[in-house]
């Protein structure tokens, strides 16, 4: 990477000569280096699943979240770094309360993204600040449909029928592009989300839990956990389409 040690590097509000912000590159490199985050939009809502590494035997479960509410409409996955992620998510709810505040009505999904996109962004423009090391997959159901939006380190937003970021991003948007999204219901697509992040998953010999949630017309359009006889039930399958999948190798 040229421009490394002249300087260009040093705070966000600087261009190397190739017209790079590093700072911003930087922080791209820590949500690259994450544990694997997966959203789907279906037919009939959004499914966001995170792949979490167990990193002590004492860990209570669960207990290390990636998945937030951010209203009843609207929910996020963190990757990257989590206490940074946390910061954007508790923006994202309070733009979401002056929003039903002022106009009396939840905030759209676009709406919502364009904001948070705006807010993190800001964090690119002053040397004082740093930006976010942190991606945050944005699933919102409003008059518009299921939407599915992601948000990366530099304020830019993008919307999906199918996102994978962190480090098993490019195998997961490999098996993602096999899938028919829009014939697919989220009940489905729980099936199929747990058995990307299994497969994808590249920590040899490491445990690792998998949170999923879902917006969408089964949970009449407010975002939450799924069951966990529903999160078993893939889980077991999963286990046993890769136990399949090694045999025949």
């Amino acid at each position: 990477m040229s421009g490394i040690g002249t300087g260009y590097d040093l705070a966000a509000t600087t261009y190397s000569p190739d017209g790079k912000v590093f700072q911003t590159e930087y922080a791209q490199k820590a949500v690259d280096g994450s544990s694997t985050v997966v959203g789907l939009r279906c037919k009939d809502g959004v499914v966001l699943a995170v792949e979490k590494l167990i990193i002590s035997k004492l860990l209570v479960e669960g207990s290390n979240r990636r998945i937030y509410n951010v209203d009843k409409h609207a929910g996020a996955a963190v990757a990257g770094l989590s206490p940074d992620g946390r910061i954007i998510i508790g923006r994202a709810s309070d733009e979401s309360a002056n929003y039903k505040r002022f106009y009396g009505e939840h905030i759209p999904g676009h709406v919502l993204c364009e904001r948070v996109a705006s807010y993190v962004h800001l964090f690119n423009l002053y040397w004082a600040f740093r930006p976010f090391g942190s991606t945050i997959l944005l699933a919102t159901y409003d008059q518009n449909g299921p939407q599915l939006h992601v948000v990366d380190p530099s304020g830019t937003s993008y919307r999906y029928y199918g996102a994978a970021v962190g480090k098993g991003r490019q195998a997961a948007r490999n098996e993602i592009e096999k899938l028919k999204l829009g014939e697919m219901t989220c009940r489905e697509a729980v099936m199929e989300v747990v058995k990307i992040l299994h497969k994808v998953h590249d920590e040899d010999g490491k445990p690792f839990e998998i949170e999923v949630s879902w917006i969408c017309d089964e949970t009449n359009r407010e975002h939450q956990r799924i069951p966990a006889e529903l999160l078993a039930e893939a889980e077991r399958q999963a286990k046993s389409a890769l136990a399949d999948s090694d045999m025949d190798d």
